[in-house]
């Protein structure tokens, strides 16, 4: 028994719960990103392996769509891409954000430095400014 009073065995971090798909695009230096799941604290190793072998795009479109759930793990996540890419003279934008993934995002603010877009294609196709 646990100190919550809970039997079982311990839970074992669920990184299956996120699939991370990285495709780069015809335009040079653009990759897409698309998350299937729940981007958390116990998943978030996937989107960050998938961030730095993105290292050297120039823009990363990650494609929201899938996401289900997305804790503050995950918003640190891809505000930290963000900052590490203008660094770099490059850029994250976000798309195909679902209602309850782009509440969190705007309960904190966080919409307000991203790009977003209301899926993949469109973002993609949008003029750079």
């Amino acid at each position: 028994m646990d100190a919550g009073g809970r039997t079982g065995t311990p839970r074992a971090p669920r990184a299956d719960r996120l699939r991370v798909e990285i495709r780069p695009e015809r335009s040079p230096g653009t990759v897409v990103l698309t998350l299937d799941g729940e981007l958390d604290h116990d998943t978030a190793e996937p989107l960050r392996n998938a961030l730095g072998e993105s290292s050297g795009a120039v823009r990363v479109v990650v494609d929201c769509s899938g996401l289900r759930f997305c804790d503050s793990t995950g918003q640190n996540v891809l505000l930290k891409a963000r900052l590490r890419l203008l660094a770099e003279g490059g850029r994250v934008d976000l798309a195909g954000l679902r209602p309850p993934v782009d509440r969190i995002f705007e309960v904190t603010g966080a919409l307000q430095v991203f790009r977003v877009y209301e899926d993949a294609d469109t973002a993609l196709g949008a003029p750079d400014r």
